[in-house]
This record gives structure tokens, C-alpha cells and sequence, in this order.
């Protein structure tokens, strides 16, 4: 039994869909070329969303170990005078 490939970690599945798109949206491929980039951006979507899934499922098990308290915390403050960040 041959070992599966390893899963391209989310970064690097998401680089690879933001080239199938330039891809597909500079209009040189053919059309049997576009639709086999259409399909793999299809999957690779796919994966990438379990990829998120994934990682949601992993927060919420972290959280529930820390007291299942789920409540929105503000940022840690990043001015260094106290007061409120100003873009």
C-alpha cells in the first residue's frame, strides 16, 4: 500500500486557487484547459473549506476545555499611549 500524499497545508491551497483564477480570468486558455482549472479550483476549494472546518472544530474544543465559556474578547491595545488605535 503506497503512502497518501501529504495535504498541502491552506496557505499554500490557497495560493494555488488564487493562480487557478488569474488563471481563468486572463482568458487564454482553452476551453478543455479552462475546465480542467475550473475543476481543480472546484476541489481545491473543497479541501480548503474543510481545512476551515477543521480548524473551527479545533477552537471550539480548545474553548470548552478552558470552562466552555464562549464570549467575544476585544484585542489585546496596541497604542502605546493606552487610548484607542487611529488609522
Amino acid at each position: 500500500m503506497s503512502p497518501q500524499p501529504a495535504k498541502p497545508s491552506f496557505d499554500d491551497g490557497l495560493d494555488r486557487l488564487e493562480a487557478l483564477v488569474q488563471q481563468l480570468e486572463s482568458g487564454s486558455l482553452s476551453l478543455e484547459e479552462a475546465l480542467a482549472r475550473f475543476e481543480e479550483g472546484v476541489q481545491l476549494s473543497q479541501a480548503l473549506q474543510q481545512h476551515l472546518a477543521e480548524a473551527q472544530r479545533k477552537v471550539e474544543v480548545l474553548k470548552a476545555g478552558l470552562g466552555g465559556e464562549y464570549r467575544a474578547e476585544p484585542l489585546a491595545d496596541r497604542s502605546p499611549e493606552g487610548g484607542k488605535d487611529t488609522l
